[in-house]
């Protein structure tokens, strides 16, 4: 159901480029009745999925890295990222989006995938939802090397982390993606890995 304390929805394309940043008017009832005009910009990449694969006998992850403009743009000196495979749904369900990410990214052709959650990972700006998900790997589902796509441009590495190690990445800092976070804590919290902490 709509929410009735939002009316006289005024949309303007600001750009189209990439994806679509829009600036969007509004009238908004505040708690004691009145109403108040607020401006917003709210950028559409469309929704995503991720996946982080786990192999529970060697204790280890896979992670990629690769270079994000936005935050060498905020302060990231090299600007590279270690993340979990992602990606766009562009159309696929979420299951069938990371799968397919999942070969592409890392070489690793996954078999089941676990829903764990879906997350805005900045309400107050982009529309993107993200679908998170857990997949386990092993030897023989790795098909390819990985690296992403070259008509995407893209430019990744893969790494197979030992899951303490990727732990304390996020303790350090080195790990900084909201996404890769949740799901490592999420992967720690399940009890999937063996642990004697």
């Amino acid at each position: 159901m709509p929410n009735s304390r939002v009316k006289n929805i005024i949309t303007e394309v600001l750009s189209n480029h990439w994806y679509t940043l829009n600036k969007i008017t509004f009238d908004y009832q505040m708690p004691n009745g009145s109403w108040v005009k607020q401006t917003r910009e709210s950028y559409d990449r469309g929704n995503g999925a991720a996946v982080l694969l786990y192999n529970t006998q060697r204790q280890s992850v896979i992670l990629i890295k690769q270079f994000r403009m936005p935050s060498y743009m905020n302060g990231n000196d090299t600007g590279m990222m270690t993340e979990v495979c992602a990606g766009l749904l562009d159309g696929d369900d979420p299951v069938t989006c990371v799968i397919k990410e999942a070969e592409e990214e890392t070489g690793y052709k996954i078999e089941d995938v676990e829903k764990v959650s879906s997350a805005y990972m900045s309400p107050g700006a982009v529309t993107e939802i993200v679908h998170l998900f857990i997949a386990a790997y092993r030897d023989d589902m790795k098909v390819s090397e990985g690296g992403g796509l070259d008509e995407e441009q893209e430019d990744i590495t893969v790494h197979e982390i030992k899951f303490d190690e990727a732990l304390m990445m996020i303790q350090s800092g080195e790990i900084k993606d909201a996404k890769t976070i949740m799901l490592l804590q999420h992967l720690y919290i399940s009890g999937k890995m063996n642990r004697s902490r």
